[in-house]
């Protein structure tokens, strides 16, 4: 990841994992893959970002976390997104496109 992509990365990730679970319930390692495998390893995704962000957004109740069975037969904590997380992530979208649209002006003007 280039210089300065950990902050940008550190203010957004709570949505992007909002939005990794709209395609139903991941555990903490397939969310990280998915993110990363999806922007061709744009974004790394780290352990001690991602954890606290799925507690983080556990306590909001935006996600529920179950435990369930991977692909390899450990048992892993599954993480789903409720209804008020769906509703949270849309209002997080429709920011962050309101501020990228903003941002976008700034940086092309001469």
């Amino acid at each position: 990841m280039a210089p300065g992509q950990n902050e940008l990365l550190h203010g957004t990730l709570e949505t992007l994992i909002l939005k990794t679970l709209t395609a139903g319930p991941r555990h903490g390692y397939a969310i990280a893959r998915w993110l990363e495998e999806t922007t061709s390893d744009g974004l790394q995704i780290e352990d001690g970002s991602l954890y606290p962000a799925l507690y983080r957004l556990e306590n909001r109740g935006w996600i529920k976390a179950d435990w369930a069975t991977s692909e390899l037969g450990r048992r892993v904590k599954s993480y789903r997104l409720t209804p008020a997380g769906r509703k949270q992530l849309a209002a997080s979208v429709d920011a962050w496109t309101r501020f990228s649209k903003s941002v976008s002006k700034v940086l092309a003007n001469p």
